[in-house]
């Protein structure tokens, strides 16, 4: 049989007639961004997440995954397979500008965007073919500006569905393209395996396999009784519907960020209350400038603890009013922390603040005694200063070791904030 992404039939001069539905996914984005930064490592394994022990890979060049590295894997199992590849840890602000940058460029084709990641998305042309042409025509433009613009590569799968169009990309990667025409989607569907269908994981491909259905094909064709009877009614009905190329989602740009948060796993098991009293300050940091730069609020704080025998404990607050300060989210959360009285070595703390609303649209109401300038308007020169000259150059006091406070009086650029005191207005 000839891989999809190669067969004439769903090549780049397919007909595309009705086929407004674009998913743009970027070729392994995180250690795209990195290479870019490095070019030196062009061509070679590269491999981008944790780089601890208990580290988890984010992404991994072609290269290292023709040694069988993928992403989700743990990092230590990542060498064990690759042990020439180069391991780099997420550079946090660079994705995030690079994603920026690529949503810059679909947005530019179409205000229909649908995020799905920082990586990719659904677009809906069909507005933007009197000036810019057929669907087809517009992805190859996106191709070229993307590569032309940022330095990336992006596979395009072109199709009348959001979920023919996800297939397609996926069997387009890396760096191409499938246009799926809208009379050809079960010659395109039938043949694929079971577990291409949205909703259907380890688990519930099993389960299809144990009943003789192992294509989309033999799925379509199954009684309808025989498919809720091993997966549910629910179930059922969405994978029939799916195996027949049927979905009638629209693309839906108006994407509400629920919450925002980070995470860190340990190296070792902690049990020192001021490792992780450090830990939730740095998350609180990574979190309030999330949030800020995202332009949202939230009045509900939580920690997320896991233990080191695996058992998790969740704990929350909500406050009366809404806040994006990095200070104001430590001291809850660390609050929250000394309630649970967690006595055993902790493997991963989180921090999230939930309950979003838009920062220029919801009020703030100052505290008895608080000035009218302090943490906030710190913070937000830091995000100026982090901008200009990079992460590194600002930060709370506590969050550096002996050494790294020798090292700065050297640094006059950088600055630290104590913990302790807030800081004097100018």
């Amino acid at each position: 049989m000839v891989p999809r992404g190669r067969d004439p039939r769903f090549g780049p001069d397919a007909d595309d007639t009705g086929c407004t539905i674009l998913h743009v996914d970027m070729d392994a984005f995180f250690a795209s961004v990195a290479v870019r930064s490095h070019p030196e490592l062009r061509g070679k394994p590269v491999v981008v997440g944790g780089v601890g022990p208990r580290g988890v890979v984010s992404s991994a060049s072609y290269e290292a995954r023709r040694f069988g590295v993928r992403s989700a894997m743990p990092t230590a199992r990542a060498r064990s397979l690759c042990p020439q590849a180069i391991f780099l840890p997420v550079e946090g602000p660079a994705i995030a500008a690079a994603s920026k940058a690529v949503m810059a460029i679909f947005r530019d084709v179409t205000p229909l965007v649908e995020p799905l990641s920082s990586d990719e998305a659904f677009l809906d042309v069909a507005g933007a073919q009197r000036l810019l042409g057929r669907p087809a025509e517009i992805a190859r433009q996106i191709r070229e500006r993307m590569f032309a613009e940022q330095e990336l590569t992006c596979s395009v799968g072109v199709a009348p569905t959001k979920f023919v169009a996800k297939l397609g990309s996926t069997r387009a990667k890396p760096d191409g393209m499938v246009v799926v025409p809208a009379g050809l989607i079960l010659e395109f569907l039938h043949p694929l395996p079971v577990d291409a269908l949205w909703g259907v994981g380890e688990r519930a491909a099993e389960t299809l396999r144990r009943l003789g259905l192992t294509t989309v094909g033999e799925l379509a064709q199954a009684p309808f009784g025989m498919l809720r009877r091993a997966v549910g009614e629910a179930s059922a009905a969405h994978l029939h519907e799916l195996s027949w190329g049927r979905d009638p989602r629209r693309v839906t740009p108006e994407h509400v960020e629920k919450s925002i948060g980070a995470e860190m796993t340990f190296d070792v098991d902690v049990a020192d209350p001021l490792v992780i009293r450090r830990s939730l300050l740095a998350l609180a940091e990574k979190v309030g400038a999330r949030l800020r730069a995202a332009g949202q609020v939230g009045r509900t704080v939580s920690i997320k603890v896991r233990l080191a025998d695996f058992r998790t404990v969740n704990r929350s607050r909500t406050v009366p009013t809404s806040t994006d300060v990095a200070r104001e989210i430590f001291e809850i959360s660390w609050a929250l922390f000394e309630a649970l009285g967690a006595s055993d070595h902790i493997r991963l703390v989180g921090v999230r603040v939930e309950g979003l609303t838009e920062a220029a649209t919801t009020s703030r109401q100052l505290s008895l005694g608080e000035p009218e300038r302090g943490w906030r308007e710190a913070e937000a020169a830091a995000d100026a200063v982090a901008a200009r000259f990079g992460g590194a150059r600002v930060g709370p006091a506590s969050l550096l070791g002996r050494s790294d406070l020798r090292r700065t009086e050297n640094h006059p650029q950088r600055t630290v904030v104590p913990l302790s005191e807030p800081p004097t207005p100018s």
